[in-house]
């Protein structure tokens, strides 16, 4: 009752619970398959510190054996372990320099970019939008990417930088089909209604359409997210149907120049494993025929 009464208390339904972590680094793998260079290197980790969040059990034995282990350097010192137990999470780069979108964008409405500066701010942003359209990222605002300016500078490729961080809520094993479509909200923006460039075409197209690459991807991926405890294999198939479907669309997208904003609009598709068998295509197209109550939400 509580759930369906105070549905945004609860959590994204269509994302697995607690796996942000494996979100943000699997974004980064394909940034990295894909060449985008624009989320900054994140993997997962395991680190301790006093600044982080422990029980005082856990506090309290930490305290015990370094005391111990301090007592009796040549007996216990040698068997037992010091320090609070490593939490594991991600660990990403930090930018420095960058703000955020919203603050460079209002800006230049004020002062137009130079059409160098222009062309080439497009380019990055259609990175930003075939990375979070692959991944179905449900968090991204204008507020949540960042974009450094130098205008001292006259390259355009040295001047001008967008960053894509935070990618926790992505990879969804569903469409989001309850209460909120978690849109995009780049797509609001007016270079959502450009075209997709020659260059996103000649960067993207022939990777997305390999199959050997997809599938590679595809296996980083799933050695990520065996990663966590809770991994349920049928669920991580569901997230990788998603995803192909994502990429069925955008090469589609791109093969037709459509704008990014006619992406966001193309019917939402699962491409999903049938196995191999004779005469028999290894995957099923299904489209979505569920969609949120909200969509602009």
């Amino acid at each position: 009752m509580q759930k369906m009464c105070f549905p945004c208390c609860f959590g994204r339904s269509c994302l697995l619970p607690n796996q942000g972590y494996l979100s943000e680094a699997g974004a980064s793998i394909i940034d990295r398959k894909l060449e985008l260079n624009i989320v900054p290197n994140t993997k997962v980790v395991a680190l301790a510190s006093d600044t982080f969040n422990y029980t005082k059990f856990d506090r309290a034995k930490a305290k015990s054996v370094k005391f111990a282990t301090e007592r009796f350097p040549d007996t216990l010192g040698k068997k037992m372990k010091q320090g609070l137990p490593p939490k594991v999470g991600s660990f990403q780069v930090f930018v420095n320099g960058y703000k955020d979108a919203d603050a460079w964008i209002r800006r230049f409405q004020e002062e137009p970019l130079p059409p160098k500066m222009k062309e080439h701010f497009q380019r990055l942003f259609e990175r930003l939008v075939c990375l979070d359209y692959i991944i179905r990222n449900t968090d991204r605002g204008n507020d949540n990417w960042l974009i450094k300016y130098d205008k001292t500078q006259d390259d355009p490729e040295k001047a001008i930088f967008v960053a894509a961080i935070d990618n926790g809520l992505a990879f969804p094993f569903k469409h989001p089909d309850e209460w909120r479509a978690y849109p995009y909200y780049w797509a609001w923006l007016p270079n959502a209604s450009e075209p997709f460039s020659d260059e996103t075409r000649d960067l993207l197209l022939h990777k997305l359409k390999d199959l050997e690459l997809v599938q590679d991807m595809i296996d980083e991926l799933c050695r990520l997210f065996k990663c966590d405890k809770s991994f349920d294999k049928d669920l991580q198939h569901r997230q990788v149907a998603v995803m192909r479907g994502q990429i069925l669309n955008l090469c589609q997208a791109l093969e037709e120049k459509k704008t990014p904003l006619q992406l966001v609009q193309m019917p939402l598709l699962r491409i999903e494993s049938e196995g191999k068998g004779k005469g028999k295509s290894p995957f099923i197209q299904k489209f979505q025929d569920k969609y949120p109550l909200f969509s602009s939400c």
